[in-house]
């Protein structure tokens, strides 16, 4: 994309304090909101969203996104893809220094989930809300990992492993529910 579509786009979109990285990234010191725009994709690459006085985050909710490509690596306050179209979390940012909101799209595995977050998950009206609302006392992202980490959710997520969710609540010293029902997962 040519420097003068970006500018173009950032005025579109009132995003300011912006800088063009050489391989096309946007960088911005603030915050950008693409809410309620009616996309179906992100209108740039960004690299980093960092926080300027106030600010710091990234939002992209209600719009129809079906894939998060093009979302910041590093977002230093909350990141938030809620009310989309997504079905997976591949793209989302590496790095989010406050709360990871992805609720109410069509989510059912964790892969790509971030690699460090310092606040809460929001999740909730996606399949793997079911999964996840079985560690309701234990913090998310130390969850999120082992589940992945472990293979829990397989087949594009359409299949939980049970072995492999049991050795989960282990690791964290939980008792297994007595009986776990998922009407959005096939138990195997």
């Amino acid at each position: 994309m040519k420097l003068h579509e970006i500018d173009i786009i950032c005025e579109k979109y009132g995003i300011k304090n912006y800088s063009i990285n050489s391989d096309g990234l946007v960088d911005v010191d603030g915050s950008v909101d693409l809410n309620n725009s009616q996309l179906t994709k992100l209108p740039l690459k960004f690299g980093k969203v960092t926080r300027l006085f106030f600010g710091g985050g990234f939002s992209c909710y209600n719009n129809n996104i079906t894939t998060l490509e093009g979302s910041p690596h590093s977002v230093s306050v909350n990141f938030t893809c809620s009310r989309n179209k997504l079905i997976t979390l591949e793209g989302c940012p590496r790095s989010v220094g406050g709360d990871f909101y992805f609720s109410y799209n069509q989510i059912k595995d964790l892969y790509g989930f971030p690699e460090f977050f310092d606040g809460g998950v929001y999740y909730s009206g996606n399949p793997v809300e079911e999964i996840l609302g079985l560690f309701k006392t234990f913090r998310l992202g130390k969850v999120i990992d082992l589940l992945n980490e472990y293979g829990v959710i397989q087949q594009d997520g359409k299949l939980v492993v049970l072995d492999r969710l049991e050795e989960v609540f282990y690791t964290l010293g939980m008792e297994l529910p007595k009986e776990i029902k998922l009407s959005n997962y096939e138990v195997y």
